[in-house]
């Protein structure tokens, strides 16, 4: 599944080539990638057509398209929504397991797995339409109202930050990469909690945005285990381990996300590749880098985990004392 830095990328990408354009036509391909638009696809096309992008949006995992309505009571399109208008509704787009948002040219033909076909008003070298593509159908598109956020701040990370937030994605926490995050609040509340440190970091009430494979690279840079209890921890730990989430979430970003097959794409279509610098996640039973570079023989090793693996050293991850498991 997509995770921070995935969606980071597909952000930047739709800024660069959707924001301030109208969306003047919508074709929903298949209905089932608007299940969660309850009125239906008629109603999705046509609260979607003449309205202008103004933003794009993303906290944790969540991204979003404030969308300002560019026709006047009338009737009649105007070329531009106020300058200062405030938006009420956005459109959300759920990439779930391999969901896709791909720019491409009128002439392109369609991809076997496309399911909402967006076009855009002219721009300058830049393709007409914006497609989902979604192989499996987890994921999907549908519009939301902006709340106001809790704290006053941005609703997220943004071109031009707004007070405003997706209903859908009012539940979760600031992420680490994000500039209003609060290191006093995350670590009142993690102290708070009793249960493992992995289980909290995946937790996007207390901190968004950090799946399982980042969580594990975290731990590993921090050399903490994943099931030290939360409630030990101490304040020099907790930011090392946020520290070591922001570094691997960031260089990920500057690789274009981590990408295990071809079902994670960013905006033109262009695979990550992170997963050639991972030191923990996928690698049992090789070496322990950094073990390695000082003489130490540890192999890592890989542990069932809510359904999925974890993967520690340890050597330099021991097991703690009253582990949570």
């Amino acid at each position: 599944m997509p995770e921070l830095p995935e969606v980071e990328v597909v952000r930047r990408g739709l800024v660069s080539w959707v924001r301030g354009r109208t969306i003047t036509s919508v074709e929903v391909v298949d209905p089932r990638s608007i299940r969660r638009h309850a009125l239906g696809p008629e109603d999705f096309a046509g609260s979607l057509e003449g309205a202008r992008v103004l933003d794009v949006v993303r906290r944790g995992k969540f991204l979003w398209l404030p969308l300002a309505d560019t026709t006047e009571s009338s009737g009649s399109a105007t070329t531009d929504a106020a300058p200062d208008a405030v938006p009420a509704v956005a459109l959300m787009a759920h990439l779930g397991m391999s969901g896709q948002l791909l720019m491409q040219e009128a002439g392109v033909p369609d991809e076997k797995h496309l399911k909402v076909r967006l076009r855009l008003s002219p721009a300058a070298g830049m393709p007409e339409q914006l497609r989902f593509v979604d192989q499996r159908i987890f994921g999907g598109l549908f519009l939301t109202a902006l709340v106001p956020t809790s704290d006053g701040g941005p609703g997220g990370l943004a071109e031009t930050p707004l007070p405003l937030i997706a209903e859908e994605a009012s539940h979760i926490a600031r992420d680490p990469l994000d500039p209003h995050f609060s290191f006093e609040d995350f670590y009142r509340r993690l102290r708070a909690r009793k249960t493992g440190l992995k289980r909290a970091l995946l937790d996007q009430g207390l901190v968004s945005g950090i799946g399982n494979i980042y969580a594990d690279e975290a731990l590993w840079k921090a050399r903490l285990h994943y099931a030290r209890p939360t409630d030990t921890l101490r304040r020099g730990e907790a930011i090392r381990v946020l520290d070591a989430a922001r570094e691997v979430m960031t260089d990920a970003l500057a690789a274009g996300g981590t990408s295990f097959d071809a079902l994670y794409v960013n905006v033109n279509g262009a695979s990550g590749y992170f997963d050639r610098s991972l030191n923990a996640y996928g690698r049992e039973g090789q070496e322990c880098k950094r073990c390695a570079a000082v003489g130490l023989v540890s192999r890592m090793r890989r542990e069932q985990f809510m359904n999925r693996s974890s993967y520690t050293c340890p050597v330099c991850q021991p097991r703690p004392r009253n582990g949570r498991w």
